[in-house]
Formats: C-alpha cells, structure tokens, sequence
C-alpha cells in the first residue's frame, strides 16, 4: 500500500513520534506487565492523551488503572480482543469500553482494523468503564464452555462410538455445514485430520490431556457467584480443567474403579444427530448464562452495555463466532432486555425440539461411565429454569433450623423464625 513503519530503540522517542494528543496503544500479557508499561509510558504523555489496553486484563484491574490515570487528565479505553492469529491477519472482534469520547478519536482506526460481517465493522463502543475488558471476559467463559461441549462430544464419539479421526473429522466437518456451524467446530474437525510431522500417527493422539488456563474463565464464574447468576455450564468447563490437570489422581481412580465400557451397537447415524442437537442446545444454553451474566453486570456496575451489540460483533473475528449467533442477534433486537435468551420465540423453538436429546446422551454417557458435566450441567440449568417451584424451601428451613437464619413464607410477607426443636 505504500504505507510505512517505523521503528524506534526508546518508548521516549516513539512517544514523541506520535501526533498531539497522542493515542498508545498496549498489547501486553495482564496483570503486572501491564502496570509497568503506564508508569513507563505516563512519564511522556500530556493532559489529553489516551493510553488503550487491548490485552485480556482483569476488570478489576482497568478500573484501578483508568481512575488513577484520570487524576492525570488521561483517559483510558480497555479493549478486549478476539480472534487469534487468524483475527491479527484478517480482523478480530473487539470490545472496547471506557470514555465514549475518547473511543471516538480511535474509531475510525478501530473499525478499519476490525473483521467485518454483512459490511458491518465487528467493533462497537460497548460501555463505560470496564465493560470492554468484561465482555471480553464473559466471551472467555462461553469460549470455555463450548470446548467443553465439543470435547464431551468427542469423548463419547471415541470412546463410546469408537470412531476413529478420520470419522470425527468428518463428523464435525459435517456440524460445521449446519446450524451448528462455528470457528470452533470448523477448527475442531480440521484438528483430526492433522498428522504427526515425521510420523503416521494423527497429532491429536500425542497430545497431553492436561488443558491449560490464564484465568478468564475463573473470572467468569467468580463474578458469576458475586453477582448471583448461574453459569454451571461455564463453571463445569473450568472445573474440568483443573481434573484434567489431576493425571496421578486419574490414574489412580482408572485403576482403582475401572469398568468395562462397551461399543455402542445401534443406529450411530441416528446417535450421532442426537449427539449434534444435544451439542447445539447446550451451546445456546452456554451463550444464555453468559449474556445474562453480561445483563446483571452492565446493570449493577452501570456499564450501559447493549446485548444487541454484543451479539453484533461477537459474528465475526473472534473465536466464539458462530451461526447462531444470527438468531441471538435477532432475538435482542426484538427484546433489549431479554430476561434469559432461551426465552426468544426463536430460540425457545430450537431448545424444545434439540434439549430432550441431551437427556438421551446424558443418560447413554452415564451408563458407558463416561464424564459430560458441561452436558449435564446444560440439561439441569434447563430444567431449573423451566421449573415453577424448586426445593430450595427445605434449604431455607434447615438453615432456620440449625442457625436461626429465618426464612419467608408464600402465604404472607416478612422474615419468620421457628423454634423446630419444640414440638
């Protein structure tokens, strides 16, 4: 294009390269690093410039770092960004929150750099604050929860199908051709077909089953328990992270209770169908729990983010895209406010004909001793959802009970205590 880059041997003379006010842009691992960078940079900015953070920095965090640098007159945008090293060729979905008049100077850089669907930039300035970097979490967490899902899938497929890679390959590149298409399913099916260099083994099968994190989806279900909205699909994702980790434990446990696991011998085309509903309803289920989260947040941390935008740009670039988010957008463009996702005509439509499936598979998986907690935590999330009464008035008498902790009535309104050890 003509354009050049330069480069400089000190922050001091790229700082005062820049045109006045002057916009610095930090992509940096998070936490501490990040700090350094700003004290650094700070010592040559002026009143009026903007420093972003683009990395995946706790909220917690952004919102320290943005009320310390507004004493020095400078605002601060946090951008989450998604897409990976496909996202930095072509475009990733970004999420930036901060002061809305500071991102109006960046957005028309934000927007050419961003991935774009139906011509539309996958970039939107998404809240005060911290709600870029909260976003950004938030997708992190359904990002978990739908690998958990595909590697369940997987599992049950190997182990209880016993297919082979060239038959999962397919599997999933036959999911990624229909409503279940996504970036993750797409690169899932790419995944089995990939070789061993030098060797005639796939690579999938020398790979160790221990999955890391950097905490994104811990933050997730943390603020999730703060803020008093389930996320269990989310918060099964995580938790299967730390037991894959637990490998002695495992070993241990295969040893000490092992059992016979047969092959599933029925119609497995008619399984496998099962399979994907099941897998596309605990995918919906998955986004609902995170965009409820997002609701609650942007509520109670006064973020003013918008779902429908959220959805927008979750379309493209970033790794948690997805065909269905074609029915989300539409179903918060008809309902802002959206109490629970499962809830649009739409999507409550998909979920009552693909959901019973997941019973199926659950129970199948239970029976073959084979772990789908994403699946199950899905199922019973739905369930609860769906139920007009729950027991949790036994939980309410026996904390009265041993801890006088009282409990309500339906009958009428107010706290009561009960001495239940005089009968």
């Amino acid at each position: 294009s003509g354009a050049s880059v330069q480069g400089f041997d000190s922050l001091e003379d790229l700082v005062a390269s820049l045109g006045i006010p002057r916009a610095v842009l930090m992509l940096v691992p998070a936490g501490r690093p990040v700090d350094e960078v700003i004290e650094q940079t700070l010592k040559y900015l002026d009143k009026g410039d903007l420093i972003i953070d683009a990395g995946n920095s706790h909220y917690v965090d952004t919102n320290r770092r943005s009320n310390q640098l507004s004493q020095n007159g400078i605002p601060f945008i946090g951008v989450g960004v998604s897409g990976g090293e496909e996202g930095a060729r072509h475009g990733p979905s970004m999420m930036p929150g901060g002061s809305s008049e500071a991102y109006d100077r960046i957005k028309p850089l934000f927007e050419a750099a961003a991935a774009h669907v139906d011509n539309q930039p996958c970039v939107t300035y998404l809240g005060r604050g911290s709600a870029g970097h909260y976003v950004k979490t938030v997708h992190n967490g359904i990002e978990y929860a739908i690998m958990q899902l595909l590697a369940e899938t997987y599992d049950i497929m190997k182990r209880r199908l016993g297919f082979d890679n060239d038959r999962l390959h397919e599997v999933y590149e036959q999911w990624n051709q229909v409503e279940t298409a996504s970036y993750l399913v797409e690169i899932t099916a790419e995944i089995f077909s990939q070789p061993e260099e030098g060797s005639s083994k796939r690579l999938i099968d020398v790979i160790l089953d221990q999955a890391k994190q950097k905490g994104t989806g811990k933050w997730t279900c943390q603020d999730a328990m703060d803020l008093q909205v389930p996320v269990p699909t989310i918060d099964a994702a995580v938790m299967m992270r730390h037991l894959s980790a637990c490998e002695e434990q495992r070993k241990a446990g295969e040893k000490w209770f092992s059992q016979q696991s047969t092959i599933f011998s029925q119609n497995t085309e008619s399984y496998v169908q099962d399979l994907r509903d099941a897998f596309y309803a605990c995918t919906i289920v998955s986004y609902a729990q995170g965009m409820a989260l997002l609701r609650e947040a942007s509520k109670s941390y006064d973020y003013g983010i918008r779902l429908s935008d959220v959805a927008r740009i979750w379309r493209g670039g970033c790794i948690i895209r997805a065909k269905v988010l074609e029915e989300i957008l539409v179903a918060y463009h008809e309902e802002p406010d959206l109490e629970n996702l499962i809830f649009a005509p739409g999507l409550r439509e998909i979920i009552t004909r693909t959901m019973p499936k997941v019973g199926k598979i659950c129970q199948n998986a239970i029976e073959a001793g084979i772990a789908m907690p994403a699946f199950m935590a899905s199922l019973a999330y739905f369930n609860a959802v769906r139920s007009g009464w729950l027991p949790a008035n036994l939980i309410q008498a026996q904390r009265d009970y041993f801890g006088s902790h009282t409990y309500e009535r339906i009958d009428r309104k107010g706290t009561f205590h009960t001495d239940w050890s005089k009968r």
